[in-house]
């Protein structure tokens, strides 16, 4: 099939509702939003073969995407639209050749003023958030609102001084407002939106003028109006939050070329390049350490607390700062790769990715509108022919009921949440793939971790010296003199050990590795050997008290090394990959919530067993991949919700087993690709984050939920029995929503 990619650039005009894709803000489809008109609008087109990219500016909103969604989608050949509101990317399948002229036509005739230029793929392809702000007093929202708002005070002054022809004043000054109002309803509804609030709102305006309450009419269309701003401004701090992180990352970077440093545009570094970081500096982009080190602090990527001392051959993160000290630094990513960028995608990509709980408004609203639509009119009919009720009366009830009715702020409650949730767990490194991931993890009952690399550092370290023949220190010298030049994790952490404590190496002539058995060599005219405690039993007798020693370090899962020296046991040096420090106190928040943990491993038994006790957990071990991936399945029948967590690679299959899979790691490495999320720095602990994390949005959207129905449903028995009319009911409805906005933005405080 061909695809067509549409690009939107965003711009902080936003639209009166947040709404998802497909998602009906007041009606059957979509709530078609028209911000575009009389904006200065650009489409910048890229085309490759069977493909064209179309960047717009303009479509700020889920709603004026969903315009174009649902126009698009009636074009003959189209198979597919899929739209991406936040980066404002759609994806159109059709069946043949894409005929882009007439692409660009229909968007035209959504309102936006569509051209077509040769632009490069790279501009057309920039992310969203280098679309320039504008401000909320600027935007055109606000622009109509001041003249809606000019014409209210103006017809009032003129009522007072003219009053026989108020009516008229008050008329006028209610068209400023309702004429584009009207407009977008009728477009709405040519392309297959017929219900939407802006129809709800003309119907309920020209009704109000017909039944003499014009004066209520225009006050009304005002009101809608500085709804939708506020709204808008609103809706803007949860998109910009996640937004914002694109601004970490410096403009420029300091690139070696040629023996000297020259100052570059960061976009323009590649992978390989080489830059300097002067102290207090923000990293251009992602690289490894060459030379220098320093304090970084990590905390607006990682969201630790403390910087981190990094040195030659450690990573660092695009957007982190540099401390004190000059670092060399090899770059690892491009910009449009580098962890900063892979943040924003993924959740700009996370907040298309409805949940559970939204698919269901969604439906429900669906039916809501049209029976809302469908009482309003039983409301303004039956009593005056039935009861014999006054007609001006209970038209104006019905044209009340009308505006209360719509679902707007029940249609944004949950994506409001959620968009908010994302974009904080995003800020402290919690990457969560959607709304369904989100709602799923707070309700986890079993937590499957893997050992290596997870709960473990991933790293052998020594933890035990055994002195025989030789002293603590001599053991250690010869040991890691045997190692030096071996990338074996073993002689790497015994070199470690021996850098740590300032033991020098001497130098190894006749060096010789021995398959599954260990290491030998001369230093000086000591012949020596390194190697497991069977191959160093075959050469000398090995002490009792230090057999027993090694059992002991057996039994706690640790690697014995076994060192030989001219003929005797000259001592012996234990290892093991050490509990990740925050492990134990992580594991320990998730049980507190009532969450089964359990370690899956492929280690052996008994090194398995001693994580175990260290950490209080319950360990499986000599597992296969396949084995992890059952045990997972086994869980998920006992009646479990299961969270599998790991490298994201290895554990592949156990990951997509399980209800939900979690990638530990850090930067470009971090499998996104496999797992439904990912703890970026690596934390144990932020697991249970993630966990809280979910349950308080689930809360927020409860609380979301019962304030937009309960408003409604006492705003609808005031209008029946008439304590309240028209400009309550208004009210009623972008009030609603701009409560419920503000209360899921209070998630981005996290």
């Amino acid at each position: 099939m061909n695809q067509i990619r549409i690009q939107t650039a965003q711009t902080h005009d936003h639209a009166k509702h947040d709404c998802e894709e497909h998602g009906s803000c007041c009606g059957h489809h979509h709530h078609n939003h028209d911000h575009a008109h009389g904006a200065a609008q650009e489409i910048e087109i890229a085309a490759t073969t069977n493909s064209f990219r179309f960047h717009v500016e303009g479509m700020d909103c889920a709603s004026c995407a969903a315009k174009i969604d649902t126009a698009v989608r009636r074009l003959p050949g189209v198979r597919h639209v899929s739209v991406s509101v936040t980066s404002g990317m759609v994806t159109v399948t059709h069946d043949g050749p894409a005929n882009s002229d007439e692409i660009i036509g229909k968007v035209g005739g959504l309102g936006y003023k569509a051209s077509l230029a040769g632009a490069s793929a790279r501009r057309a392809l920039k992310p969203a958030a280098e679309a320039k702000p504008e401000s909320w007093w600027t935007t055109r929202k606000a622009r109509l609102l001041f003249a809606s708002g000019a014409g209210l005070i103006a017809a009032y002054a003129i009522g007072h001084l003219y009053p026989a022809i108020a009516l008229w004043a008050f008329t006028a000054a209610m068209l400023i407002g309702l004429a584009p109002i009207a407009r977008r309803a009728i477009m709405a509804a040519v392309n297959g939106t017929p219900f939407s609030i802006e129809m709800l709102m003309t119907i309920a305006a020209i009704g109000a003028v017909i039944i003499g309450a014009t004066e209520e009419a225009a006050a009304v269309v005002f009101l809608f109006l500085a709804g939708e701003l506020l709204e808008g401004v609103a809706a803007g701090r949860a998109r910009a939050s996640i937004q914002s992180l694109s601004t970490l990352v410096p403009k420029t970077a300091f690139i070696e070329r040629s023996g000297s440093m020259a100052e570059v545009p960061a976009d323009d570094l590649r992978i390989g390049d080489i830059i300097a970081v002067r102290p207090g500096d923000r990293m251009p982009a992602d690289g490894e350490i060459l030379a220098g080190n320093s304090e970084v602090d990590q905390a607006p990527v990682t969201g630790e607390s403390t910087p981190v001392t990094k040195a030659a051959g450690d990573t660092v993160f695009a957007g982190t700062i540099n401390g004190d000290g000059l670092l060399r630094v090899k770059v690892t990513a491009a910009a449009a790769d580098n962890t900063i960028a892979r943040v924003v995608r993924l959740v700009e990509e996370a907040q298309e990715a409805k949940a559970p709980t939204e698919r269901f408004i969604n439906r429900f609203s669906f039916y809501y509108t049209p029976g809302v639509v469908a009482m309003a009119a039983l409301v303004a009919i039956v009593p005056p022919l039935v009861m014999g009720g006054s007609w001006d009366e209970w038209i104006y009830k019905g044209l009340a009921i009308l505006l209360i009715g719509c679902p707007c702020a029940l249609v944004i409650s949950t994506p409001a949440a959620i968009a908010a949730a994302l974009s904080s767990g995003a800020r402290r490194g919690l990457l969560i793939k959607g709304g369904a991931v989100l709602e799923t993890m707070g309700k986890i009952t079993a937590a499957c971790f893997d050992k290596t690399g997870t709960l473990s550092e991933g790293k052998p370290q020594v933890t035990d010296i055994l002195p025989g023949a030789l002293s603590e220190t001599e053991v250690l010298q010869f040991a890691a003199s045997l190692g030096s030049g071996s990338s074996h994790p073993l002689s790497m952490a015994i070199i470690a050990a021996a850098e740590a404590r300032g033991v020098e190496r001497l130098s190894i002539a006749d060096g010789k590795a021995h398959g599954g058995k260990g290491v030998s060599g001369l230093s000086g005219k000591t012949a020596l050997f390194l190697g497991s405690p069977r191959a160093a039993a075959e050469m000398a007798a090995i002490p009792d008290y230090i057999t027993a020693r090694i059992a002991a370090c057996n039994n706690e899962g640790k690697t014995v090394s076994v060192l030989v020296a001219d003929g005797r046991i000259a001592g012996a040096i234990a290892m093991r990959d050490a509990p990740r420090a925050d492990a134990a106190a992580g594991l320990k928040r998730l049980k507190e919530m009532g969450i089964r943990t359990v370690m899956l491993t492929g280690d052996n038994k008994r090194t398995a067993e001693a994580i175990g006790r260290d950490l209080d957990i319950e360990a499986r071990a000599e597992l296969l991949p396949e084995d992890k991936q059952r045990i997972v399945g086994e869980l998920r029948r006992e009646g479990l919700i299961v969270a599998k967590i790991g490298d994201g690679i290895n554990d592949a299959p156990a990951l997509a087993a399980a209800d939900v899979g979690i990638a530990m790691g850090g930067g470009t490495d971090v499998a996104l690709e496999t797992a439904d999320a990912a703890v970026l720095h690596g934390r144990v602990g932020d697991v249970a984050e993630m966990v809280e994390l979910s349950k308080r949005t689930m809360r927020n959207i409860h609380q979301n939920i019962g304030l937009a129905l309960g408003l409604k449903v006492v705003f609808f028995g005031t209008t029946i029995i008439g304590v309240t009319g028209l400009w309550p009911a208004i009210l009623a409805d972008t009030g609603a929503t701009v409560l419920v906005t503000m209360n899921a933005l209070r998630l981005l405080r996290g």
